[in-house]
């Protein structure tokens, strides 16, 4: 594993943002035995850290070559592309732009002439756009943020050109897939959602660390993650319960 890798499998732990339990729920209706919340990093030091660990897998990987601004979706998003591009100057001396979409379109002041979907007006003609975020599922907020990045092309009448995705986090696992009233099938595999993305894109989406990796990472250090509301080393049940998980959904 690359520093980086190892670096974001420890703070995902120490935060909380990554835990086990009963009865959790994904958005999409499954029942999953953990979840990531990224909402977690809410102080000075452990943003800064998650700016610093993506600056450093961007710089590692070259991509830092490959864009202009960096995008971050609303709203999680948006703090993850502040703290990125901030290390990226602290740490490599590499000044990027950056922007995060509006919930909806700003119509007064500097969005009087067009409306605005993005805030800091950081997408000029041609600029060359990667978009950050937290976590893979379905990768709808990526299929969203691209659409209102087309969306303000054609209001500004410029044109941007989506460098790929780089993502903290993947959950490796496929799309649900629902019965005829709606439900989720048990057991039953939808689509890989990043191979989907890249098929319909044609964009790269590039990730720091799977899930699958993360587990056994901070199972074979013995480093304590929080299971049942309390911080324990990784017990055999926590990790079969992750296996069988990813066995019946996994990509």
């Amino acid at each position: 594993m690359r520093t980086c890798q190892r670096e974001l499998a420890r703070l995902l732990a120490q935060s909380g943002a990554l835990y086990f339990d009963e009865g959790l729920t994904l958005k999409d209706g499954r029942p999953t035995p953990y979840f990531v919340n990224f909402g977690l990093f809410r102080t000075g030091r452990l943003v800064s850290d998650l700016g610093r660990i993506m600056a450093d897998f961007l710089q590692e990987t070259a991509t830092v070559d490959d864009f202009d601004v960096i995008v971050g979706p609303s709203y999680k998003g948006s703090a993850l592309a502040i703290a990125t591009v901030e290390a990226l100057w602290r740490g490599h001396n590499v000044d990027k732009s950056f922007d995060y979409d509006r919930k909806e379109a700003k119509t007064h002041g500097e969005g009087s002439r067009e409306e605005a979907l993005f805030v800091t007006g950081a997408l000029g003609d041609g600029s060359r756009v990667l978009i950050v975020d937290d976590v893979a599922t379905t990768m709808a907020t990526k299929f969203d943020i691209l659409g209102q990045l087309t969306a303000q092309a054609i209001k500004s009448g410029h044109s941007y050109y989506p460098a790929g995705v780089a993502l903290f986090l993947d959950r490796q696992q496929t799309t649900a897939v629902y019965d005829a009233d709606g439900v989720p099938e048990a057991g039953v595999k939808g689509q890989d959602a990043v191979k989907n993305f890249k098929i319909k894109t044609g964009l790269e989406v590039q990730t720091i660390l799977g899930i699958r990796e993360t587990v056994e990472y901070l199972s074979a250090e013995k480093i304590p993650v929080r299971q049942g509301g309390q911080p324990a080393v990784l017990t055999d049940s926590t990790v079969r319960a992750l296996i069988h998980y990813l066995d019946l959904y996994g990509v």
